[in-house]
C-alpha cells in the first residue's frame, strides 16, 4: 500500500477517532471538569485508534509490543491538544465544547509520522507470538 493510501486511511480513522473522542468528551463533560473529561476520552479513543490503525490503515496484526508503544504516537498529540485546550479555554475564554476540535488540528501530521513508524516496524519472532487478540 502506498504512503498516500495510508495517509487517506489514517485520515479516515482520525475522523472516526475524533468523533469517538468528542462523543465521550461531551458525555463526560456533564459529570467531570473539562480536563478530566478530555484525558479519559483521549485514552478511550486511543485504544480504538490502535486497533483501527492496525487493521485498516496499515494492515498489520496488533501485538502487545505495538499496543504498548502506540501511546507514543499520541504523546505529541496529547501534549499539543491538552495544552491547546487549556490555552483556548483557560486563557482565551474559548468554549470548552469546541476547544478540543481546534486544538487537535495541529497535532495530526506528527501523529501520522510516529504512528507509521511504530505500526510498520517489522515484528521479531518473539513479538509475533505476542499478538493482541
Amino acid at each position: 500500500m502506498t504512503v498516500t493510501a495510508q495517509m487517506a486511511r489514517f485520515a479516515l480513522v482520525g475522523v472516526v477517532n475524533t468523533g469517538t473522542y468528542y462523543g465521550c468528551y461531551l458525555v463526560l463533560l456533564t459529570v467531570l471538569p473539562y480536563i478530566a473529561a478530555h484525558v479519559i476520552a483521549f485514552v478511550l479513543s486511543m485504544i480504538g485508534s490502535f486497533f483501527l490503525n492496525s487493521w485498516f490503515t496499515y494492515r498489520t496484526r496488533p501485538t502487545w509490543r505495538k499496543f504498548l508503544l502506540f501511546p507514543l504516537t499520541n504523546a505529541a498529540n496529547f501534549v499539543i491538544t491538552t495544552g491547546g485546550v487549556y490555552l483556548l479555554v483557560g486563557l482565551a475564554g474559548f468554549s470548552s465544547r469546541y476547544a478540543p476540535l481546534v486544538a487537535a488540528a495541529a497535532a495530526i501530521p506528527i501523529t501520522f509520522v510516529v504512528s507509521r513508524t511504530i505500526m510498520l516496524r517489522p515484528d521479531t519472532p518473539a513479538a509475533a507470538a505476542e499478538r493482541v487478540p
